[in-house]
């Protein structure tokens, strides 16, 4: 269970509100989200004696985590929604809610702010070897002779994805560091984030040259699979670093690992992987390289973040049935 979440009590012997909706919590949530999504709803737990009937029942879901499968979809028949903690919505299968008329409805922005400073968290950390400093200090003492490091003021932070975690991070960058903001979005308007100087690019490519700290920050989908693979890396400035906290899969891994073993890249930050939670098995040929970091997802990992994007997910739920 996640720092911040607890289970809520039992429902057992608790009585119904006939005036307020039903919704089925399949995860577990902040604390204070869950007590004010029960003074709107009556709010059926993972553990409550009714749960177990959530697929013939439930008209509202509230999901932080739990997959909801195309076979989950066919056998909820009273499903009309389901609320999101969260911008991602791949662990949900849309095409089924489609054809149903099925709204999901995320919650995006809510932890824009938490995901930014996680950016710069990485970026940081790994421009000055944070992780290979600490891994060999474990074993001898560390002559600061023997470390180096990038400095990060007025670089070229290049932005692909220039929505609500893009902007944060653009933001962070020019006020803290006076960096060159270069961003590209196939989608976002022309006049996107006037109050931010930057440079708009016409393609990827024209980010990926620039960039002396590529951070990425779109969804995973068909067009964004494996996106920067071997060719868009080794294309990369030489001392560049890559940071992915949008999700895994839109950087080629076994590309990443490749180009970092030949010497190319500074290093690189990941807060998404293809596996989730990431696991030596898997990424032991990457962490190789010191000037990796990975974390297991946790851009949205505080505090501020969980009330706010939970308690997002229950009003988006609540004012879209109530409008029905």
């Amino acid at each position: 269970m996640a720092p911040g979440i607890i289970e809520a009590p039992s429902s057992a012997g608790r009585s119904t509100d006939s005036s307020k909706p039903t919704v089925y919590a399949l995860d577990t949530f902040h604390p204070t989200a869950i007590s004010h999504a029960e003074t709107l709803f009556n709010v059926i737990h993972p553990h409550d004696e009714e749960f177990k009937n959530w697929r013939q029942n439930a008209r509202a879901l509230l999901v932080r985590g739990s997959y909801v499968t195309a076979d989950d979809i066919a056998s909820c028949p009273n499903l009309v929604a389901i609320g999101k903690q969260g911008v991602g919505i791949d662990k949900i299968n849309q095409e089924a809610c489609a054809e149903r008329n099925i709204k999901i409805l995320n919650t995006p922005g809510a932890n824009a702010r938490d995901v930014a400073e996680l950016v710069v968290a990485l970026a940081l950390s790994v421009a000055r070897g944070i992780r290979s400093i600490t891994t060999r200090q474990m074993v001898k003492p560390v002559p600061k002779e023997t470390c180096n490091g990038l400095t990060l003021h007025q670089r070229t932070v290049g932005i692909i994805g220039m929505g609500n975690i893009g902007k944060n991070v653009a933001g962070i960058f020019r006020g803290g560091f006076d960096a060159k903001i270069i961003a590209y979005d196939a989608y976002m308007p022309d006049n996107a984030w006037p109050h931010i100087p930057h440079t708009r690019a016409t393609s990827i490519d024209e980010v990926l040259a620039s960039a002396d700290i590529l951070s990425l920050h779109v969804p995973l989908t068909g067009e964004t699979r494996n996106m920067i693979s071997y060719p868009q890396l080794r294309g990369m400035k030489s001392d560049a670093i890559v940071i992915n906290a949008a999700r895994g899969g839109i950087v080629n891994e076994a590309d990443l690992t490749t180009v970092l073993s030949e010497g190319h890249l500074w290093g690189a930050g990941l807060d998404c992987h293809e596996q989730e939670p990431p696991n030596h098995e898997k990424y032991g040929a990457l962490w190789e390289n010191l000037n990796v970091i990975s974390t297991p997802h946790i851009g949205a990992a505080t505090t501020r973040a969980q009330v706010a994007s939970a308690t997002a997910a229950v009003d988006n739920l609540y004012y879209y049935l109530t409008e029905l």
